[in-house]
C-alpha cells in the first residue's frame, strides 16, 4: 500500500497501458483519477477499479488543447485538494515517413505526445510544490531513444518526452519533485495488435523477435511506473528507464 491516501492522475487511462497503471495505483491504496478523451472508456476503467474495492473516478478531457489539460488539474484540486503523482501516459501514433504523413499528423502528434505534458505539468507543479513534493512519471518510448523506421512523428515526439523529462527533473529536484520516464518497447496493447495486423504478421511472429521470448504486458509497465512514483525510487530523478525484454529496435 505504497500510495495509501495519495492522489494519482493517469492520462490516457482508458488505453491498455493507462488502464493497467490506474489499476496498479488503486491496488496500492491511491485515489486514482482516470482521464481520457474517451470518457466512456475512462468510466469503464474507473468502474472496474471500484468493483474490486479500489478508489477511482473518471474525468473526460481532450489533452490536445491547453484548456483540456488545465481542466484536469483544476478538477482534481477542486475535489481532492492535492496531487501526489502525475502520470503523463496519453499518446498517439501516426505511422509513416516524412513524405507519407500529413501536416495534421505531425501537429496532432506534438499536441498529444508532448505539448500536453507541458500544459499538465505547468498546471500541476505549483500545487505539488506547495504540497511538499511529488512524483511525475512520463510515458516515453524505446523508439524515442532508438528510432524505428517509418515512424518519424512518433519517434521525434517521444524523443522530446525524454528530453522534457530530463529537463524537468533537473529543474525541480530541489523542490522534491521527482520526474522520470518509462521507455517501453513492444507491449501487448490494442495499438500494437492493430499495427501487427496491418503488417500481415501475428503476435507469435512478434514474440520471436524479443530475446526474452515474448512482448511485454501492460501490467509490467504499470509495475515500473508505480516503482518510479514510490519512495523506493527516492533518488531517481531525470531517469529514462527502458523496459524492452532486451529487444533492439527492428
Amino acid at each position: 500500500m505504497r500510495f495509501q491516501d495519495k492522489t494519482v492522475i493517469v492520462t490516457g487511462g482508458a488505453g491498455g497501458i493507462g488502464a493497467a497503471i490506474a489499476s496498479r495505483f488503486a491496488s496500492e491504496g491511491a485515489q486514482v483519477i482516470v482521464t481520457d478523451v474517451n470518457g466512456d472508456g475512462a468510466e469503464t476503467v474507473a468502474d472496474g477499479i471500484r468493483a474490486t474495492g479500489g478508489r477511482a473516478r473518471a474525468f473526460a478531457a481532450d489533452i490536445s488543447t491547453a484548456e483540456g489539460c488545465q481542466s484536469i488539474i483544476a478538477d482534481v484540486m477542486a475535489t481532492e485538494a492535492r496531487i501526489d503523482v502525475l502520470c503523463n501516459n496519453a499518446g498517439l501514433m501516426r505511422r509513416g515517413n516524412i513524405l507519407s504523413i500529413t501536416a495534421e499528423d505531425w501537429r496532432l502528434s506534438f499536441a498529444v505526445n508532448i505539448d500536453a505534458m507541458f500544459h499538465t505539468c505547468a498546471a500541476a507543479l505549483p500545487h505539488m510544490i506547495a504540497g511538499g513534493g511529488g512524483a511525475i512519471v512520463n510515458t516515453a518510448s524505446q523508439w524515442g531513444l532508438h528510432p524505428a523506421p517509418n515512424h518519424i512523428a512518433y519517434n521525434v515526439t517521444k524523443a522530446a518526452v525524454a528530453s522534457f523529462t530530463q529537463n524537468l527533473g533537473r529543474d525541480y529536484a530541489p523542490q522534491k519533485i521527482r520526474v522520470n520516464a518509462v521507455c517501453p518497447g513492444e507491449i501487448h496493447t490494442p495499438m500494437l495488435e492493430s499495427g501487427v495486423k496491418r503488417s500481415g504478421r501475428t503476435m507469435a511472429d512478434l514474440d520471436k523477435l524479443v530475446p526474452y521470448g515474448r512482448v511485454g504486458r501492460p501490467e509490467e509497465v504499470a509495475a515500473l511506473v508505480a516503482f518510479l512514483a514510490s519512495e523506493e525510487a527516492a533518488f531517481m530523478c531525470g531517469s529514462l528507464v527502458e523496459i524492452t525484454g532486451a529487444q533492439a529496435v527492428a
